[in-house]
């Protein structure tokens, strides 16, 4: 008996046509004991589409409010997903984030999950049903709707499984694995058979797009292993475990991300004083806004910094904002913000004791005549920023680099 968690998220269930593909699938690879547990996204671009419609009637919709309204697209999948079931005569129920125990925080479109407490969900698989979760959304211990940010439906199937104890988690999408490089712009990119949690969790929060950073977390804390896969076809994808099983080539670098859902923010004239950074990015936080890279600079004539930072798009308009509140306590010159940028980066653990891999990835952006703005590192990765009509060129430079001839 195996118990086993599937996602499947808004492509993959964008038509009526789609979501009976996938229930002939289960029903076809699912062994006489599994106990299946589906969570699946909003249908194709229907959560775009209602952000399109809350914008029309209120373009600063209150988020407790637009939580509200996403959550029903989940809704009509799983509702949906579960009558399909029900037609091939398979015993099938869907449940909300709220009825299958998703107990989050009250951070209202970025929730994170506190709990799970799967109580109607097992009792489901008890009975023999297959279970259709609702992706992206939770509930408070109030009883306030949330949402868990884009990408929320991966941490939704994570959570499930870890609650349940399954025996495997598989991440259904359009794609067939985890690449060294995005495939849609790099040609030689190649298909990894496994990576650990730590570099996928770095490539998700760099930009690769293919899992949501906090699923990726949540695997590694509870120990479930993730199989990204494609819905399309049967082949073996990524797997994303705690450790590798087969040592592969070229296990410096396991990939290239790229990003440009990234402004660059820098406050100028910032007096050169103990507690002035603290000031800045204590009130972001406050405002549940994540900063990634940051750079203070300094003069040498009057004692003055500019200190510059990276938030989403998403983001930018909040933390001006925040930012411009400061403004009359703090004393700086001003804030500007720039959105023709882009964040390229490589990800490795090998990158520990293996001098001249930031050198490399210069040098291949030299080569290219792609001009940096802003760098950081952490033990594993090595972040750039550049413009952003040249983030296909940097990609494929540096990917060519450690990835001569197309190797693993």
């Amino acid at each position: 008996m195996a118990t086993l968690v599937k996602k499947f998220g808004g492509s993959s269930v964008a038509t009526p046509e789609k979501m009976h593909g996938i229930v002939d699938r289960i029903l076809r690879e699912r062994q006489p004991d599994d106990r299946i547990v589906l969570v699946v996204s909003a249908m194709g671009d229907h959560t775009d589409d209602l952000l399109t419609l809350a914008a029309k009637v209120n373009p600063e919709m209150p988020k407790r409010e637009l939580d509200m309204l996403l959550a029903t697209g989940e809704q009509v999948s799983i509702a949906l997903m579960a009558s399909a079931f029900c037609a091939k005569g398979q015993p099938a129920v869907s449940f909300t984030g709220a009825q299958a125990g998703i107990k989050t925080n009250d951070k209202h479109s970025k929730a994170s999950i506190l709990d799970v407490q799967a109580c109607q969900v097992k009792q489901a698989l008890d009975e023999g049903k297959i279970v259709i979760v609702a992706g992206f959304q939770g509930i408070t211990d109030l009883g306030q709707i949330t949402t868990l940010g884009r990408g929320g439906s991966d941490t939704t199937a994570v959570a499930i499984a870890a609650g349940l104890k399954a025996d495997m988690c598989d991440i259904y999408t359009d794609v067939d694995g985890v690449y060294t490089a995005d495939p849609r712009i790099v040609p030689g990119a190649q298909k990894l058979d496994e990576i650990t949690f730590v570099e996928m969790l770095e490539l998700a929060r760099l930009g690769a797009g293919v899992m949501q950073p906090r699923a990726v977390e949540y695997g590694e804390h509870n120990g479930v292993a993730i199989h990204v896969r494609s819905t399309f076809n049967d082949v073996t994808g990524t797997i994303i475990r705690e450790e590798y099983t087969v040592q592969e080539k070229n296990f410096v670098i396991r990939g290239v991300a790229h990003d440009t859902n990234v402004a660059k923010i820098a406050v100028r004239g910032v007096s050169d004083e103990p507690g002035i950074a603290y000031k800045i990015f204590s009130a972001l936080a406050e405002a549940n806004i994540d900063v990634d890279m940051i750079v203070q600079s300094a003069s040498a004539t009057d004692h003055k910094n500019d200190i510059l930072f990276t938030v989403t798009q998403t983001d930018m308009v909040e933390a001006m904002s925040v930012i411009e509140s400061l403004k009359e306590t703090m004393h700086f010159d001003k804030a500007d913000i720039e959105v023709n940028v882009a964040k390229v980066s490589i990800v490795g653990a090998g990158m520990l004791g293996s001098p001249g891999i930031a050198a490399g990835m210069f040098g291949a952006l030299a080569k290219a005549n792609v001009n940096i703005d802003v760098i950081s590192t952490s033990e594993i990765s090595v972040s750039c920023l550049v413009p952003e009509k040249d983030v296909k060129t940097a990609v494929n430079a540096i990917h060519e680099h450690f990835f001569p001839e197309g190797a693993k």
